[in-house]
């Protein structure tokens, strides 16, 4: 059996240069970005690996975001009272917005202790916990669909000192749509790349063992924050010694969605705000080895020279 291999390799080499738009992100020397070059590996046998990538943007329809709310008080009926007076009349206000529904989670509700100096003459001081108040703990969830009303929702419950946005999450009715149009994409992909390589074998694979396998993963906004600081401090020659107060420095958080550039084919590329990402990959892979068709048959010769079949399945 003649065996055709063929091998492509490609190699792209590229400078990166940052400008003024690549942002602040690069002015630390901790930043590090991946090999940027194309790595083609050889063949390791005479299978055929086809695969597709694809990777869709889906703008949320749906958010939840959750602010964290802590009172303290002297005594259980105190943090109850405290917390109700802060959180209902915010809860009004928020209601009446269009489209927005609300619950409140109950987190945590334990009583607080403090440290009481006992002094005792020609002894030490002892220190007594003793109950101090109580601690509660509830989380607010906001569901709406109008991005732009958070501002609305964070200004009201600034009133009422409540600050901690623990995390917004964001969802839409229309991912199973958007799997099944990543699926049927990557479907016509997969068939041209095979016609692709009957051309260049000169062979058919319609009737060659194939293996199949894809998946699908989602990445959600929340997972992929990431944060850097950048600023410039002045290098000194100083002793040992010397007491230096550094400034706190501020930290920068930002939205660094999944890259489109090793996907085969992308569903809305364009980014303008936190979105839903859903990657869909297959691999396909094509046993183009010949095997042997047909049985074997095996005669015995008698000492007489009769010939007979042998049935070796029996």
């Amino acid at each position: 059996m003649k065996r055709i291999i063929i091998t492509t390799l490609a190699l792209i080499i590229g400078q990166i240069s940052f400008g003024q738009e690549a942002g602040n992100i690069n002015y630390q020397n901790q930043v590090r970005f991946p090999d940027q070059n194309i790595n083609v590996n050889l063949p390791s046998n005479s299978d055929i690996l086809v695969s597709v990538k694809g990777l869709a943007n889906v703008k949320a329809d749906t958010y939840v975001a959750i602010f964290s709310v802590t009172q303290v008080g002297k005594t259980a009926e105190d943090v109850n009272e405290l917390i109700d007076k802060r959180v209902s009349q915010s809860l009004t206000e928020i209601k009446a917005k269009k489209g927005t529904e609300i619950f409140v989670d109950m987190v945590s509700f334990v009583p607080i202790y403090e440290f009481e100096v006992e002094k005792k003459v020609f002894s030490r001081k002892n220190y007594n916990e003793i109950p101090k108040g109580f601690e509660l703990k509830k989380n607010i969830h906001i569901k709406y669909s109008d991005p732009n009303q958070l501002n609305d929702f964070i200004s009201i419950l600034s009133k009422e000192e409540i600050y901690d946005l623990v995390r917004v999450d964001y969802f839409s009715s229309n991912l199973e749509n958007i799997k099944k149009e990543l699926m049927n994409k990557a479907k016509l992909l997969v068939q041209e790349k095979i016609k692709n390589y009957e051309t260049i074998t000169g062979q058919t694979f319609a009737n060659i063992e194939k293996r199949v396998a894809d998946g699908y993963k989602v990445v959600f906004p929340v997972e992929m924050y990431k944060s850097y600081q950048a600023f410039s401090s002045s290098s000194l020659n100083l002793k040992k010694s010397a007491n230096i107060n550094q400034v706190e420095k501020s930290t920068t958080l930002y939205y660094q969605p999944i890259i489109d550039k090793e996907f085969d084919f992308v569903v809305n590329p364009t980014i303008l705000e936190p979105v839903i990402q859903v990657m869909y990959e297959i691999k396909l892979t094509i046993n183009r080895e010949k095997k042997e068709t047909g049985t074997k048959e095996y005669m015995l010769i008698t000492p007489n020279g009769e010939i007979k079949n042998l049935n070796l399945n029996k």
